[in-house]
């Protein structure tokens, strides 16, 4: 039998971009071995689909109830390891409930649920079973941002003293001046969404992303969010003003109306010594500032890199790499938790990650709501 680790999905289905990016991560370091699953609502369309990919159709299953019982009754070295929750906001809270306590490790789409009381029923459950969960906050998985992370932390630029971080798309801007189809898309339904649109979707990657690679904590937000019309309940473009202590400082700025902005992430820290900037949309590139010192750029692959960054990194330097390489860093992170093999804390973002996103969210447009003012995080 194969040593690759059972690895199942529920959602992804079709012409779903998230699950290609998953499936081909997956695949990368010969790590899984997608066995089956629950890929769409329609049982057979989900068989269609594991037809179309080429995977065994006798563990497709019409629903997640279905596909618990199926696999707890195999004997537990042939039943699912790993089931990865690609479907939209509102199933994450109860498939990944219902997951951990069946004693399932769970790889699951951010945001990790709806509400931040949701999550921490979630960490309660993780804590006490003891299952791996991993969430993919994808950018992390990128060697130069952990190479960002490990300077930062050496004391390369220094005490940090600002952050900035910007996520910009335009992709709402089609559809958010036509009043059926903002009322019909589901990112902009409470019900399937959640309560945030722009910052539970691509803001919380940012929010993730600073506290990441500072290992400093947001304590406290200030946010002013868009929505643009008085009929959409959701954000869709907001900045949150951040506190990370009494003097050190930022600001998080997300949109999905950025007319014309394609996937627009970057982040910058600034320290007493020096400062670091990396751009999603060039993520090959690390970029170095000290004053009176010209601009250096660090790229990946080279041996001046950490030892993790050259661990996420698999080609040649030269070699551009992108988000499926990202993605597939992040699988081989959680494929060693679930082996048991020594790995870096740094290789996948988790439980914790998610509770502090959904926190996030939450309290930023509490902060909206309530007038623009600043609220805690801790």
């Amino acid at each position: 039998m194969s040593n690759k680790i059972r690895w199942g999905v529920l959602g992804g289905g079709g012409d779903s971009l998230i699950g290609v990016l998953h499936r081909v991560a997956a695949s990368m370091f010969d790590a899984y071995q997608l066995v089956g699953g629950s890929f769409n609502p329609d049982v057979e369309v989900s068989t269609a689909f594991a037809k179309e990919i080429g995977i065994p159709t006798n563990r497709i299953y019409k629903d997640l109830n279905a596909l618990v019982d199926a696999e707890l009754s195999m004997p537990e070295n042939e039943r699912m390891q790993v089931i990865s929750i690609l479907t939209p906001n509102f199933l994450h809270f109860p498939m990944a409930k219902k997951l951990l306590e069946s004693g399932f490790n769970v790889i699951c789409e951010k945001p990790m649920t709806m509400t931040y009381e949701e999550a921490l029923i979630l960490q309660a459950i993780q804590q006490k079973n003891g299952n791996i969960f991993g969430l993919t906050h994808t950018y992390t998985g990128y060697p130069m941002v952990r190479q960002m992370k490990e300077m930062i932390a050496n004391g390369e630029i220094g005490e940090v003293q600002k952050v900035d971080a910007q996520y910009y798309q335009g992709w709402i801007n089609n559809l958010i001046h036509d009043k059926e189809q903002r009322n019909s898309t589901w990112r902009l339904m409470p019900e399937k969404s959640g309560i945030s649109c722009c910052l539970g979707d691509i803001g919380v990657h940012a929010y993730q992303m600073l506290e990441f690679v500072t290992g400093k904590k947001i304590k406290s937000v200030l946010a002013d969010l868009n929505h643009l019309y008085a009929d959409n309940e959701m954000d869709i473009d907001g900045t949150v003003l951040l506190r990370l202590g009494e003097f050190t400082k930022g600001v998080l700025r997300s949109s999905q109306i950025a007319t014309g902005e394609e996937n627009n992430f970057t982040v910058a820290i600034y320290g007493k010594k020096a400062a670091l900037k990396w751009e999603q949309e060039n993520p090959n590139y690390l970029y170095l500032l000290e004053e009176g010192q010209p601009m250096r750029v660090l790229k990946p692959g080279h041996a001046y890199n950490s030892d993790v960054s050259l661990d996420g990194t698999k080609l040649p330097p030269g070699h551009p790499e992108g988000i499926f390489d990202a993605m597939g860093n992040i699988y081989k992170g959680v494929a060693k938790a679930v082996r048991g093999q020594e790995f870096h804390k740094s290789e996948f973002p988790g439980m914790t990650d998610g509770v502090r996103g959904m926190n996030f969210i939450e309290k930023a447009v509490k902060s909206h709501r309530d007038g623009n003012v600043w609220v805690g995080l801790e």
